[in-house]
C-alpha cells in the first residue's frame, strides 16, 4: 500500500530563486503539453509529448528549460497522460468515486509543485539532495518507513514549502476494542457515534471573521498591485490555517474510529449535494 509523508522545510533564498524557476518550467511543459492535447484530433502520448519536450528546448523560445533537471518536466508529461486517463475511465465507468474532470491549465498564483523520481533525489544525513538544487533540511516530524519511490516538492498559496514522499508501507493490524459502530453526520455537532459518544468540531469562527474582513480589503485593491498580492497572502495563510487544523482533527478521529472497531458503519449522505445549500453549506462544511 502506498502512503504520502510530508514534511515542511525552509530554502535558502538561492534555493527559493532555483525552485521559482523550476515550478515556473514545470508550469510551462505542463501548459504546452495540454495546449498541443486540446489542438490534436486524437490524444498524444508520453512518448510524443517527451519528442515534443526535447525538440522545445532546442528552440530560442524555450531554451531556458535545459537549466532545471529534465525528471520533473517528465514527470509532469507522465502527470498529464494520467489525468487524461482518469478522466476517461471516470467518463467511462470505470473509475469509482467523484466524477474527474479534464486536465485545466495552471496559474502561476495556484500552489505550484514538482516531482523527482529516484534518480534525481538522494537522503543523506538528515538531509534530502534534489538535482540542481541542493540539499534541502526538511523538519523530520517522524522517520520515514522504506526508502521513497518519489518525492514532490510543493510550495502552497501561502509561500510554505514542504517534501512530499510517496512510500510503501504495510498496513497495520490492530485488535479493536469493539465488535462494530455506526457515525451518523450533524450540524451542531459533528459526528454522532451508535455508542453514544460525541465528537464536537474545532471551532473556526475567528478564522473565518478574519477572511472576511480581509476579503472586504482585497476587493478594493487594484489588481496586480503589491498591495493586493500582500492581502492575498495573508488571506491564504489564514485558509491554511483552517484546513491544517480541520486536517489534524479529522486524521486523529479517523485513526480512533478505525482502530477501535472492526465493522464501521457511515449514514449514506450525499454532503456534495448538501453544500448546494447556501443557508448549510457553512455549517456542514465546518
Amino acid at each position: 500500500m502506498k502512503a504520502r509523508y510530508q514534511y515542511r522545510f525552509y530554502p535558502t533564498d538561492q534555493q527559493q530563486v532555483s525552485l521559482a524557476q523550476l515550478f515556473g518550467c514545470v508550469r510551462v511543459v505542463w501548459n504546452d503539453a495540454l495546449a498541443l492535447c486540446k489542438q490534436s484530433e486524437k490524444l498524444p502520448g508520453y512518448n510524443k509529448l517527451a519528442a515534443m519536450l526535447t525538440q522545445a528546448k532546442k528552440t530560442e523560445s524555450r531554451h531556458w528549460l535545459a537549466n532545471v533537471s529534465s525528471v520533473p518536466l517528465q514527470q509532469s508529461l507522465r502527470q498529464l497522460e494520467a489525468a487524461y486517463k482518469n478522466f476517461f475511465e471516470s467518463r467511462n465507468g470505470k473509475r469509482k468515486g467523484k466524477e474527474v474532470g479534464l486536465p485545466k491549465f495552471k496559474k502561476k498564483s495556484n500552489r505550484q509543485s514538482a516531482t523527482f523520481a529516484t534518480t534525481a533525489f538522494k537522503i543523506s544525513s538528515g538531509e534530502v539532495y534534489l538535482a540542481k538544487i541542493g540539499n534541502v533540511k526538511p523538519i523530520w516530524s517522524r522517520e520515514l518507513p522504506s526508502i521513497p519511490s518519489s518525492v514532490t516538492v510543493i510550495k502552497d498559496c501561502a509561500n510554505r514549502y514542504f517534501l512530499s514522499f510517496v512510500i510503501e508501507i504495510e498496513p497495520n493490524q490492530t485488535d479493536a476494542k469493539n465488535q462494530s459502530i455506526g457515525v451518523d453526520l450533524g450540524l451542531k455537532t459533528f459526528a454522532v457515534m451508535s455508542d453514544g459518544s460525541k465528537s464536537e468540531s474545532p471551532n473556526y469562527s475567528e478564522q473565518d471573521r478574519k477572511i472576511r474582513k480581509l476579503q472586504k480589503k482585497l476587493a478594493r485593491q487594484q489588481k496586480d498591485s503589491k498591495r493586493r498580492n500582500k492581502i492575498r497572502l495573508q488571506i491564504a495563510k489564514q485558509h491554511n490555517r483552517i484546513a491544517d487544523t480541520r486536517k489534524d482533527f479529522l486524521h486523529k478521529l479517523s485513526t480512533k474510529i478505525v482502530n477501535d472497531n472492526q465493522v464501521i458503519v457511515l449514514e449514506d449522505l450525499n454532503v456534495s449535494a448538501m453544500v448546494q445549500n447556501r443557508r448549510l453549506a457553512r455549517a456542514i462544511s465546518f
